[in-house]
Formats: C-alpha cells, structure tokens, sequence
C-alpha cells in the first residue's frame, strides 16, 4: 500500500528548511534545485528552501563536499545558496547559524547534521511547529541511511483515501540517531587527505541519491511505495524501507 502525498503539497509552494550544509547537506541543497526546476516544467508550485549552518568552508571539505579553494572561510549555507540562487534564478535563504526551533514554520525538514545531540534537539521543537514532515540522512565511513517520514499528522484528507498508509517517524525507526549518550567523534579533520581516512570519497552522494529519488516520487506521483534506504558502498547495496501498514 502507498502514503498518499497530502494534496496541499501538491497544489501549493512547499516550504523546507534543509539543516546542515557540509557533505550531506550541501549535494541535498543541489539537488533540491534540480527537483525544483523538474517539478516546476511540470506545472507544480515548486520548493522555497532555507539552509541552516553555522560553519564555514575549510579546506578538508573540498572534494568530498560542494566548495571549492576560493570558498575556504565563507558560510557554507550563504555559500551553496548564493551560487545556487545565480544558477537557478532563485530566491531561496540561508541562516549562518544553528536551526532554533522558532525560527520558521515549514512543511517539511531535512535533517543533515552529524550528531546525534543535534538531532535530538531538533526532533525536541519539530511537534510545536507547522512542520509535518522529516528527512533525516547519516552515514558512516562506507555506509548510511536516509529515512524519510511523518513527525505528526498532516491535517490533509489522505488519511482518509482508502489504501493510504502513515509513515513513522525517522527517529521512532532508528531511535539511535537522537540517542545523546552515544560516543561520537566528532574531531574535525585538517585536511582533505585525513577526511578520506574517515569518510569514503562518495558515500555522501550515495546516500543522497534514493533521498532526492523518494521526493521526486513523493512530489511527481503523488504517493509514495519507499520511505527509506540502507547503503552500503563495501558491498555495494542499496536496501529500500518499503511503506507498509504498522505492525
């Protein structure tokens, strides 16, 4: 069975706040440019994104994230935002900061931070505020997640189309990702050579390929059969969390 899109996010401009700019974050911010230019020749609204970072570009992020030398010491969100407002012709914002949770209202988050303690506090805000739905993707050395779900529901007549399925919560599948006593490294790398010993060289753009293929289902069907996927680049798989009726 399929989670039917909420018909408001289909007839009317969608609001998403992508939190996080560095690997995952900044190859997301692309390609939600491209889904935005697809879906708008097809005749939908379109996407409006406010990025989120309080970092600045340092030369281990070069290659394995989208800066490049004349970047080094900029605001990765005004950064990656800038460039893609000039290419697309586009309007969107960017915040150099943290995400605060009364900051914005928006219908969906995208969650691109590498902590578990940043995620925790930001699921901690989401139920107060507009925001229905959460992406969130991690990933290891080699391998990652995204998953893709609802924080609450959608207030939309779809709950009530025969055959439409809830989706769970992101943090309810994998309650790990926002567990804060886990030991995390969090060092950052001097250079890019030290951050390909931590992190493969393309896991970031692994992990945001089935990301950015489940919104295009999502906006360009209007339902979605796939919430989620487990990547693997060891072993070379890409194993799809299917919607399906609660257990």
């Amino acid at each position: 069975m399929p989670h039917m899109t909420p018909s408001r996010m289909l007839d009317s401009q969608v609001d998403i706040a992508l939190v996080g700019c560095g690997g995952n974050g900044s190859q997301m911010l692309t390609g939600l440019a491209r889904l935005n230019h697809a879906l708008t020749a097809l005749g939908h609204p379109g996407l409006t994104v406010k990025a989120f970072d309080p970092d600045t570009v340092s030369e281990a992020n070069m290659g394995r994230q989208m800066f490049g030398a004349f970047d080094v010491g900029a605001s990765k969100a005004h950064t990656l935002v800038n460039r893609i407002n000039a290419y697309f012709g586009l309007n969107w914002e960017s915040h150099y900061g943290r995400y605060e949770g009364d900051m914005n209202h928006f219908d969906l988050m995208i969650v691109c931070v590498d902590s578990a303690k940043a995620r925790y506090e930001i699921s901690q805000s989401l139920r107060s505020y507009k925001t229905h739905y959460l992406m969130d993707l991690g990933n290891r050395a080699a391998d990652g997640q995204v998953l893709f779900g609802e924080i609450r529901e959608t207030g939309d007549d779809s709950g009530d189309i025969h055959g439409h399925v809830r989706l769970p919560c992101p943090y309810a599948v994998l309650p790990e990702l926002i567990d804060v006593h886990a030991v995390e490294d969090d060092t950052p790398s001097c250079g890019l050579a030290e951050a390909l010993e931590r992190q493969e060289l393309f896991v970031n753009q692994a992990i945001v390929t089935p990301a950015l293929s489940i919104l295009w289902e999502f906006f360009r069907y209007g339902r979605l059969t796939w919430h989620g996927a487990f990547v693997n680049l060891r072993t070379g798989s890409m194993r799809p969390m299917m919607v399906k009726e609660p257990a």
